[in-house]
């Protein structure tokens, strides 16, 4: 089974694909251009490393939120893009589960947190013991305060990872000694971490046309128009 992933989440981006869920290629860039402009050449650089064509693919992963609201529908576009001529199958992952996955060699808790803005993180926990994952929580979107009453009742080593993981490695290690900051090269969100995720769990895929993002609040716009509305009334 090939598949290939993509995560457009955040502000960095990448791509891998994947033969039974061992990694053949991938590539990464966290350099601030945009995903319109550094998706299509990824994929072409990924495909072309591990010899494989488009056509060649069973299935096509991505990460489906919590994010940036563009960089999802980014992601999602392209892979629909690439998954509807050939009929293939695809897989939505949560962003935060393909972060869990990609540091699954850790043994402790694992709180995966990204920047939601607003002074709020997107985040989720999960134990992790010799290679087996469990949630804990659901993806929310919380404050530092908030999950710092989610973490101080765990007394094993905690692992931030994500976007937002060193802002909240430094608000919360003062009073949180186990907590500990993941290495750079593990930290961000990756793609090859949604295909771990998808064979691990055993997500069933859906069509092209199925495939949707998932937020977790409304975007600034529409929260914008909300708050005008109810002024109004």
């Amino acid at each position: 089974m090939k598949i290939l992933a993509i995560d457009s989440s955040a502000k960095s981006a990448s791509v891998a694909v994947a033969e039974d869920g061992r990694l053949l290629s991938d590539s990464f860039v966290n350099i601030g251009l945009t995903h319109s402009e550094t998706l299509m050449p990824m994929i072409d650089s990924v495909l072309n490393n591990a010899k494989i064509g488009i056509k060649d693919i069973d299935s096509f992963c991505v990460t489906v939120g919590p994010g940036s609201f563009t960089g999802i529908r980014i992601g999602i576009s392209a892979v629909k893009g690439l998954a509807q001529p050939f009929d293939k199958p695809c897989i939505g992952i949560s962003t935060l589960d393909a972060m869990a996955y990609y540091n699954e060699d850790f043994n402790g808790i694992i709180c995966c947190v990204m920047d939601a803005r607003c002074s709020q993180v997107y985040c989720a926990v999960y134990s992790c013991f010799n290679k087996q994952i469990k949630r804990l929580t659901q993806d929310i979107a919380i404050s530092i305060d908030e999950l710092y009453n989610k973490l101080k009742e765990y007394n094993c080593s905690i692992l931030l990872v994500g976007d937002g993981a060193q802002f909240c490695c430094e608000r919360l290690v003062n009073n949180l000694p186990n907590v500990v900051l993941a290495a750079e090269q593990t930290r961000y969100q990756r793609a090859y971490g949604a295909v771990l995720a998808a064979v691990r769990q055993n997500i069933c895929p859906v069509t092209a046309q199925e495939l949707t993002p998932v937020y977790l609040r409304l975007s600034q716009a529409e929260r914008e128009l909300k708050k005008k509305k109810e002024n109004n009334v």
